[in-house]
């Protein structure tokens, strides 16, 4: 009997560790199957960057055109997950400018990353970075490229708990994904294999089956549920507080405000949202505006895009006149994280056209430093323009009638298609003269030396100074405006602020100044352009005096120089030849290197031109808007 039972139990030993073996090849089997899936992304654009796609290694298709250099890449061969995948097979040669496929492979973070110019894209340094890529080809094979030195990525072990499955260890070590406002109380699921998220963006969750086929290892692309890139401070090159204004009336439908939404979650995704670039606000209207959502509200665009899916339609008329006046006296404050030294951009949506009228309340917005952008969709015909309240609409609503800063959109079905264009006229700052107050919202009093030591060619050098100066501006009786005053012993007022109202007519009066002669009455210049220039400016204006002199003063300096201060005219002094720099600096405004500027003769002076436009608008960007 016990020779039978030992007998028994050698079998059923022996059937164990047949079926042990057995298992632990069908395991290894599977384990090379699924070793490094690939997976395969939809052509992106160029400024896609790495570690905004999950997968550790996949094929991507890139468009022509990335060898630009707004498409930022940082490091050589290995590069930080911060740069633009397409930018970055351009650089290392692996594509053209023409575009291509390109295998990519996620690497470990560098503890540094030197730029190099490379097939005509310079690529940056950047310092220590979490997370690296490599590319190649196509047709490579990850396992098959060489090891980068301090870059090998260990696989990602799931530690099994005594007393646990394996599913329940997996979740024990699963990172979770942090909260934003688009996050349901529910959290993330796991889904079914096969299936992934109905949610654009969404990164693809682990398969709990995996984990039954192998109970040592997850698939990292599976067990990713973010990026382990840092959150994105934004890109500082499109450093906006952007508003969108969005048709919310009945007329438009369900659908159609559903492709309206679709739309700003594509301009999201688009902008790198963050503090240190573009933040985005919306406001709906019908009958009335309401915020949806500040600008201090969300700091990356995936949250952006979660609260822009969860607005409802309000119903009502379309009054886009009284929203862009909610948006110039609620929106763009401290309070809802209006930054000051941003330019205030709204992008006002249509459908149709507005049911009231919009060119004041714009006019209003942009002399209070917002720049308006109309986007109208599906504008009215030749038979329905006779029900518009205000006929060219558009046109009367934005400062420039050049088509910068209204787009028309002929169907709903078409909208897509304006993502690209109105995003890069957004972030396009150096042309956004309706926002950058510090050309349009100024009232710029000249205060010209005309005594006997200038002489009458070096009078019409400085006249031509004081034309180069404004014609850096936009002049009109709502932007900036020009006034210039003559003194010797005595003062002449040349021109007021109200007198001419277009760029044109400013520099025809300029040229016809007439040279005085005489003496040199600083102080007594100053005060009087207090009193017959900066008294008559508007209060909502910022006062700049320019003083151009050529020697000392015979009378006191200080006094009108202080009380020009105390009244917030910021005063630059431009001294020529014989002027005093210690003069210069008492009238110029602290701190006086960045407002008094000296030139040693008149034919200079043109070299000073773009250093004052600098400062005036580098000062006015620093201080608070509202």
């Amino acid at each position: 009997m016990g020779i039978v039972v030992l007998t028994m139990k050698a079998s059923v030993i022996e059937m164990f560790l047949v079926l042990l073996v057995t298992g632990i090849q069908s395991n290894q089997e599977m384990t090379k199957k699924m070793k490094r899936p690939k997976f395969t992304v939809p052509q992106i654009s160029c400024d896609v960057r790495a570690g905004k796609i999950m997968n550790v290694e996949f094929i991507v298709k890139c468009p022509p055109g990335c060898q630009d250099p707004r498409y930022h890449v940082y490091g050589a061969d290995v590069y930080a997950s911060y740069s633009s995948v397409c930018g970055a097979a351009v650089h290392s040669g692996v594509l053209d400018n023409s575009g291509g496929k390109i295998l990519v492979r996620k690497v470990a973070g560098q503890s540094g990353y030197k730029g190099s110019y490379s097939n005509g894209v310079q690529s940056l340094s950047l310092p220590r970075w979490r997370e690296s890529f490599v590319v190649s080809g196509e047709t490579a094979r990850a396992d098959q490229s060489p090891p980068v030195p301090g870059t090998a990525a260990q696989p990602v072990t799931v530690t099994q708990a005594p007393g646990t499955t394996a599913i329940e260890a997996a979740h024990t070590t699963l990172p979770k994904p942090s909260p934003s406002a688009g996050s349901t109380a529910s959290g993330l699921r796991p889904q079914p294999a096969g299936q992934r998220s109905k949610n654009l963006g969404e990164p693809a969750l682990w398969k709990p089956e995996s984990v039954l086929l192998d109970a040592g290892f997850v698939p990292k692309e599976e067990l990713s549920t973010q990026s382990l890139e840092p959150a994105s401070q934004g890109d500082p090159s499109c450093k906006v507080d952007l508003s969108f204004l969005i048709d919310g009336s009945s007329s438009i439908g369900k659908r159609r405000f559903r492709i309206q939404k679709q739309f700003l979650t594509d301009v999201a995704q688009t902008l790198d949202i963050g503090p240190a670039g573009p933040l985005m606000g919306v406001v709906q209207y019908g009958d009335n505006p309401a915020t949806q959502f500040n600008l201090k509200t969300h700091m990356n665009s995936q949250d952006v895009k979660a609260a822009i899916e969860k607005i409802s339609q309000r119903g009502g008329l379309s009054n886009a006149g009284r929203a862009i006046s909610f948006v110039t006296k609620n929106f763009f404050s401290k309070f809802n994280g209006n930054r000051g030294g941003a330019p205030n951009v709204a992008v006002v949506m249509v459908d149709g056209w507005p049911t009231d009228k919009v060119e004041e309340a714009s006019r209003l917005a942009r002399e209070s430093g917002v720049n308006i952008f109309f986007i109208t969709i599906e504008g009215a015909s030749e038979n329905e323009k006779q029900y518009m309240l205000e006929p060219n609409f558009a046109n009367k609503a934005v400062c420039r009638t050049n088509g910068f800063y209204s787009l028309t959109v002929q169907n709903w079905f078409s909208l897509h298609k304006t993502v690209q264009p109105l995003v890069k006229r957004v972030c396009d700052t150096d042309r956004l003269a309706c926002s950058k107050t510090c050309l349009n919202s100024a009232d710029i009093g000249f205060v010209i030396d005309g005594s006997s030591s200038v002489g009458t060619s070096n009078f019409r050098t400085v006249l031509q100074f004081v034309a180069n100066l404004s014609r850096e501006f936009e002049i009109s009786d709502t932007d900036t405006r020009i006034g210039a005053m003559q003194y010797t012993y005595e003062q002449r007022l040349e021109f007021g602020f109200d007198e001419y109202s277009t760029k044109s007519d400013v520099l025809n009066a300029i040229k016809r100044v007439g040279y005085w002669s005489g003496g040199t009455s600083t102080g007594a210049a100053i005060h009087y352009a207090l009193e017959q220039l900066f008294k008559k400016s508007k209060p909502n204006k910022r006062k700049l005096m320019i003083l151009i002199t050529d020697g000392r003063s015979y009378d006191d300096i200080r006094i009108p120089a202080m009380l020009a201060h105390h009244k917030g005219v910021i005063t630059y002094a431009i001294g020529v030849a014989w002027a005093a720099q210690d003069e210069l600096d008492i009238i110029a405004t602290h701190p006086a290197r960045d407002h008094a500027f000296f030139v040693d003769e008149f034919d200079n002076l043109y070299k000073v031109v773009p250093k004052v436009i600098q400062n005036i608008c580098t000062e006015f960007n620093s201080q608070p808007r509202n």
